[in-house]
């Protein structure tokens, strides 16, 4: 018996998948007919046999954009650089899309005044960098038995926050925490 590393047997590899197009190109497009569309080809409906010849033509490969129309929309173009350009513009619209931040800020049920207003100054900041705001109270031990005091911390929280922001979520206790969501009034740019 052989004493392998511990933690490296991870039994048999599942077997290899090949990917599936995304389109159908070429020969594998079953419409009798297909829209053309694209910068080197006259727009129009044309029998796929001559969609065929066309794209030989140009030495390209016939696409098939849309397999849903009547009659299914192809583009004549070069599959591999079609599928670049697809896959950048993906990567574009995710780089571009909006990441929602939300900042914590705890509090203690018995949290002092001075505590408070220093973690209304961070909580203020933050909502006019255009973040989300959640401040919860940890309730520790035998603590969970005030959570009136939590609930009071919380909407005190909220009031002084009514300027910069909108409550989302109004104070709600999960497990021994009680949450509170703020939302900026102004939208990031």
């Amino acid at each position: 018996m052989a004493l392998g590393r511990p933690g490296f047997n991870r039994g048999p590899r599942p077997p290899f998948k090949k990917k599936e197009a995304e389109h159908n190109i070429n020969q594998f497009i079953k419409a009798p007919e297909v829209r053309l569309v694209g910068d080197n080809v006259e727009p129009g409906v044309y029998p796929l046999s001559k969609a065929m010849a066309l794209a030989d033509g140009l030495e390209l490969d016939l696409v098939e954009i849309s397999p849903n129309a009547v009659p299914p929309v192809c583009k004549i173009v070069d599959y591999s650089k079609f599928v670049y350009e697809q896959k950048k513009k993906q990567k574009e619209i995710k780089a571009n899309a909006k990441q929602t931040v939300i900042k914590e800020i705890r509090f203690g049920p018995n949290t002092s005044d001075h505590d408070f207003q220093f973690k209304l100054k961070h909580a203020i900041s933050f909502l006019e960098n255009g973040e989300k705001v959640r401040a919860y109270v940890h309730f520790k031990g035998r603590a969970i038995v005030y959570k009136e005091h939590g609930e009071i911390l919380l909407l005190k929280f909220a009031q002084a926050l009514e300027e910069v922001g909108k409550v989302e979520l109004l104070p709600k206790l999960e497990g021994k925490r009680m949450f509170l969501t703020v939302a900026p009034k102004v939208a990031k740019k």
